[in-house]
């Protein structure tokens, strides 16, 4: 994969609820008015299987929907066109038809329900309770035990799991209690089950809290994009704590193998969200062009996190930019080249290279706007990337939170 993944996620608008038809109303505006910038993704984030899904929180002994092999159904109460064990294939169906991929969550583990039950792992004489890892769980999510990954009967699960997702048209795989601890058998399990499925699926990992750079060569041998956070959402200081970690991963970004800032808290968000309620995001449009302007120039994937349909035009303007995809598909070397402390913020530059050109970004953490400058050693201005006009002036007023985003005339 050349340029890193660009989509649509429920997480941040609907959480744990997100309907089949949410899901379509989504895909549909991403047709109509992102495609032709690149926006190619629909994800249908966490708990598809429980229909007693609610907003801010998650189901103790959810009555989770299951094959007989313990695989996970989308629940038809939300998924009606999931009856009768269709899965998502027909969702998948519709989303294609529209010309996009499509992309589901899914836990680390095996359910406990389908431990409780003690159902047979698909294509083996083994079940559920003899493949399950009841020390290893997620602390915050209780819809699934861990897997004994000394049995290889927890490979045989993920392997018919993930075939079933292939079956589907599952084209993108969001999954979840990874890398905080980073387990990485698991994940060498899931990227094998991928590889046995025939099917080319991209596999995100989350989430990364305190993502060790450590890890860099197991990751880009099994995934395509890495959290390198925990759950980012629209708050300022969310935004400002990327910029550290983008710092430190930009310089190993390289095709195939994406470090991933997390989803993007614009427009529409916290319908019925698992944190915050019903709310345009918080940030300012200043914030926003920042925040979009630092996941570009450190060649971050970029997944959406508002409701489409119900987001102002203006924050869809911002995303119809097609600057963002020319950056993802074709700068390299993004990087931050200075960090200044001054009065009440800082001045972060950044610089990329394209292909006949390079780019800079000079941010101002600051709380009120300032006049910056584009370091002497850089090249000349010609365009302002968020405006679309060309310019030759080397200095110019940055708002508060904000960011100037030049192409500049050569390559550095």
């Amino acid at each position: 994969m050349v340029t890193p993944p660009m989509g649509w996620n429920s997480w941040d608008c609907f959480g744990t609820t997100v309907t089949e038809e949410e899901v379509l109303a989504n895909a549909q505006v991403m047709h109509d008015r992102l495609l032709a910038f690149g926006w190619d993704t629909v994800v249908v984030d966490i708990a598809w299987y429980d229909p007693t899904a609610r907003s801010h929180g998650y189901n103790e002994n959810a009555p989770v929907v299951l094959d007989g092999y313990g695989r996970q159904l989308p629940a038809p109460s939300r998924f009606p066109s999931a009856v009768d064990g269709a899965g998502f294939g027909p969702l998948a169906a519709k989303v294609h038809a529209l010309g996009l991929k499509f992309g589901l969550h899914i836990m680390r583990g095996i359910p406990r329900r389908a431990v409780e039950l003690d159902l047979p792992v698909y294509g083996t004489e083994w079940t559920a309770r003899e493949v399950a890892d009841h020390d290893h769980v997620c602390p915050w999510n209780p819809d699934n035990l861990g897997l004994d990954h000394d049995h290889p009967g927890a490979q045989a699960y993920y392997d018919a799991q993930v075939a079933q997702f292939a079956e589907w048209g599952v084209d993108f795989v969001k999954a979840d209690d990874m890398l905080a601890p980073y387990h990485d058998r698991e994940i060498a399990a899931y990227a094998r089950a991928i590889e046995r499925s025939g099917r080319d699926i991209v596999l995100s990992l989350s989430p990364g809290t305190r993502l060790s750079t450590h890890h860099l060569d197991h990751l880009r041998a099994n995934a395509v994009m890495w959290r390198i956070s925990d759950d980012l959402w629209d708050r300022w200081e969310d935004v400002h704590a990327q910029f550290a970690r983008l710092a430190r991963w930009s310089p190993f970004q390289q095709d195939g193998g994406w470090a991933d800032a997390d989803m993007l808290p614009l427009g529409h968000i916290g319908i019925r969200a698992e944190r915050g309620d019903d709310r345009m995001s918080r940030l300012t449009v200043d914030e926003q062009q920042t925040l979009l302007t630092l996941w570009v120039m450190g060649r971050s994937p970029l997944m959406m996190g508002g409701d489409l349909p119900t987001t102002p035009p203006e924050t869809l303007a911002l995303l119809t930019n097609p600057a963002l995809a020319e950056l993802l598909r074709s700068s390299s070397d993004g990087r931050e080249i200075i960090r200044e402390p001054l009065d009440d913020g800082e001045l972060i530059v950044w610089t990329a290279q394209g292909n006949d050109c390079s780019y800079a970004a000079l941010f101002w953490t600051g709380a009120t706007p300032r006049e910056v400058t584009l370091p002497a050693d850089l090249p000349a201005p010609a365009r302002d990337l968020w405006t679309g006009k060309p310019t030759t002036e080397r200095a110019g007023t940055v708002p508060a939170h904000g960011v100037r985003w030049l192409e500049l005339r050569t390559p550095i």
